[in-house]
């Protein structure tokens, strides 16, 4: 039974970039294309072992190479995706990205033949059936253990920020579901999703996650898909909360604000916040995570202190000043995916909406 280790975390601060993105033909329409891009076809070499796909054959996973240094992820983010678009389109295919791909009726979808998945499908059944999803997920390094589980409690309030910021999946199954992110609430109807509890260090997340893997509660420690966890293969606090985006600038933001909240967190537990555990029950920040799905750009949050709430746009201001960045800024200035994709299908139609989901490589 692989399980992770303590021993994992050793470096502070590097990164590890995961995109899930969709396959489609010529029309932008997803598509059973993973098994000749994964299976059949050797990938560009940066895609060697970093290539894989996800519970449908449309729906195709990235990671990025070590990142060493945060200044690099850029040139890595776009050095994958263009080695994953020239894949694809030497087969015929492109990449599409978003949080559900708004064409994507899941009952005319192939699943993959894999079997770690045709093993969920049967334990999960509908949920799982039907979970057409696409993320992103941040990965950065933690030299300590106990560190990186206090610092993966404290990263939940703002779990909400990052998923209101990158809503980007207004439609499932042919409809307008009302929410900017149906992608987080489709998400959330599989088992050990969600927001976590309060770890109180990393012997208790350690003893979770054997006690779950004992039970067989589930069959490997990648299905504790909570929205953020310490990961105990890589020595990462792994935050998996954004929707999937075409545009690789606001994945770069998402990046930029992950890094900056995990660095800071690491810096106020090594000056003693390791005994102030921020006092949130899950309840609240779930409330806070509805408010995301539900408003996106528009969402405002019960506050940090648990005093009143706080529109979005404040959140950012605040965010960006105290440490330092100017993604999320920007994200939130621009037009939320959720909005635009409702605006380009109704003053242009479906084609101009599957074309502006067309990964981004510049």
């Amino acid at each position: 039974m692989e399980r992770g280790s303590p021993e994992s975390f050793t470096r502070m601060g590097t990164l590890g970039i995961e995109e899930e993105c969709f396959v489609v033909d010529e029309q932008g329409r997803p598509t059973s294309g993973t098994d000749e891009l994964v299976y059949e076809h050797d990938p560009p070499e940066i895609l060697r072992e970093r290539l894989d796909h996800e519970l449908f054959k449309c729906v195709i996973e990235t990671q990025t190479p070590l990142i060493e240094d945060p200044a690099d992820a850029r040139d890595s983010l776009l050095e994958v995706r263009r080695a994953l678009d020239d894949h694809a389109r030497a087969h015929d295919y492109r990449i599409a990205a978003a949080g559900l791909h708004p064409m994507a009726k899941w009952r005319d979808l192939e699943h993959a033949e894999k079997p770690r998945y045709r093993s969920q499908l049967d334990r999960i059944q509908y949920p799982q059936h039907r979970n057409t999803t696409a993320g992103v997920h941040v990965h950065v390094g933690v030299d300590d253990a106990d560190k990186a589980v206090w610092i993966a409690n404290e990263l939940r309030w703002y779990v909400p920020i990052m998923l209101a910021l990158s809503a980007n999946s207004p439609y499932w199954n042919g409809f307008d579901t009302g929410l900017q992110s149906a992608r987080a609430k489709i998400f959330e109807a599989l088992p050990n999703t969600g927001m976590p509890t309060y770890f109180e260090d990393f012997e208790a997340f350690d003893r979770f996650e054997r006690r779950m893997l004992e039970t067989d509660s589930i069959s490997d420690r990648g299905e504790l898909w909570y929205d953020v966890r310490p990961h105990t293969a890589h020595g990462t606090v792994e935050l998996r909360t954004p929707d999937g985006q075409a545009d690789p600038e606001i994945v770069l933001a998402f990046v930029e604000y992950a890094h900056a909240l995990v660095c800071t967190l690491a810096e106020e537990y090594e000056d003693g916040a390791s005994g102030m555990a921020s006092d949130h029950r899950r309840e609240l920040i779930d409330e806070n995570k509805w408010r995301a799905i539900r408003h996106g750009h528009d969402a405002s949050f019960i506050d940090r202190d648990l005093e009143g709430t706080v529109d979005l746009g404040e959140v950012v201001d605040r965010e960006c000043k105290r440490l330092g960045i100017d993604g999320i800024k920007q994200v939130y200035e621009r037009d939320s995916g959720a909005r635009r994709q409702r605006r380009l299908l109704e003053d242009e139609g479906a084609d101009a909406l599957c074309n502006s989901l067309l990964l981004g490589v510049e």
